[in-house]
């Protein structure tokens, strides 16, 4: 038996933010909590929603100033702000980060408890507010996922918000709001999107019916992110990436991610590495351990990413899919090497011990690993 888990409604496609009002007087919201954050607001896109709700006899409060790669302090200061308020819709309007905000406190508004309380698996006890989020980056997937992620900094680590309450009542992905993403953000993004559709499709719990949204979200990512990184206007582009990256969080709802990601979360805790290139710099590193675990899936993702494998065995085909990835990072300009990001080679043992701890994701990953294994991804990642 396998199961997988989407928003109750998706709208996709060019001009689809039109629709955010359909959606918020379908659900009946009148005291909308509005979430985004500062670059969002000065590039103009909170204002293509806001200027859309203000025509409509709703109260909004709005909070414009979630903090990138937050920490559990901060989603304890945004639940304090407004814990004794009264709202009936959540509204989530960025990245990854602002919409995991956005998607905790629709679930912290409506059960007994405190942020940390519900860090782990299934701790949600009730069901959150109705939440619409609306994505402007083509990364995290955290349109469509039962995740929200929080560095613990006290413990060097990133834990998460883990239920089936989190995922929105409605997904709004119109690739138009990712247009005003930079460079930098556009190919760090893009290439997390990739990791997961590439970890889910060779994760432990993979399924027929995940790996669908997998190998689809591959498929679209790798013939447009090297395009839009060299022209962010290009619609097209823009539209398989964020296609891509939303099937990548369905995909992460019913399969996991693993260990590219349990990885890299220790560098992010401890280093503030954004989350897209702390996943970039271990992709290639993991997978060069991972491909003979399931060579034929290798294989797979070898052709999808364009290799050129016909003469090639099978085994043969799986190791070029992970120059490949290596190759398209690099094409995109983000880093797949530690030092050109400053980490130390003395932190390694400690970032070791922290990705170990984490289960989670290890236990999705196609091979089992060591602490000894994975502290020597991370060396070779130097």
């Amino acid at each position: 038996m396998f199961n997988i888990r989407h928003p109750q409604k998706t709208w996709f496609g060019v001009g689809s933010v039109s629709k955010v009002v359909e959606e918020v007087n379908f659900l009946n919201g009148k005291h909308l909590l509005f979430f985004t954050d500062k670059g969002i607001s000065e590039a103009g896109i909170a204002d293509i929603i806001l200027e859309q709700l203000n025509k409509e006899s709703v109260e909004i409060t709005i909070h414009d100033t979630c903090p990138p790669e937050p920490a559990i302090q901060d989603l304890e200061n945004i639940f304090d702000e407004y814990k004794n308020k009264k709202f009936d819709l959540v509204i989530g309007v960025g990245g990854g980060s602002t919409m995991d905000i956005a998607k905790s406190m629709s679930v912290l508004l409506t059960n007994t408890g405190n942020p940390r309380d519900f860090l782990g698996i299934d701790l949600v006890p009730e069901p959150g507010l109705p939440t619409i989020l609306l994505p402007t980056t083509s990364g995290t997937g955290a349109e469509a996922t039962p995740n929200a992620i929080f560095s613990i900094p006290e413990d060097q680590v990133k834990l998460a918000i883990v239920s089936t309450h989190l995922i929105p009542k409605v997904a709004v992905v119109d690739p138009e709001l990712t247009i005003t993403a930079p460079p930098k953000v556009t190919s760090a993004a893009g290439v997390d999107a990739l990791t997961h559709c590439l970890e889910t499709y060779v994760a432990r719990n993979a399924t027929i019916l995940s790996e669908v949204y997998s190998l689809e979200g591959m498929k679209l990512i790798s013939r447009s992110l090297r395009k839009v990184c060299k022209d962010g206007s290009d619609i097209e582009a823009r539209s398989d990436m964020a296609l891509g990256s939303y099937y990548g969080g369905v995909a992460l709802a019913g399969a996991g991610a693993g260990a590219i990601h349990a990885l890299a979360y220790p560098l992010g805790s401890r280093f503030h590495i954004p989350h897209g290139i702390s996943n970039s710099l271990m992709f290639s590193h993991v997978m060069k351990i991972n491909y003979s675990s399931e060579i034929k899936k290798f294989a797979k993702i070898a052709n999808i990413l364009d290799e050129d494998t016909l003469s090639l065995n099978e085994e043969k085909a799986a190791e070029h899919s992970v120059d490949a990835v290596k190759k398209l990072c690099e094409d995109c300009g983000v880093p797949t090497r530690l030092s050109e990001v400053d980490v130390p080679a003395h932190a390694i043992p400690e970032l070791a011990e922290s990705a170990f701890k984490l289960e989670r994701l290890l236990n999705c990953n196609p091979k089992k690993l060591t602490l000894e294994e994975i502290e020597k991804i991370y060396q070779s990642a130097t």
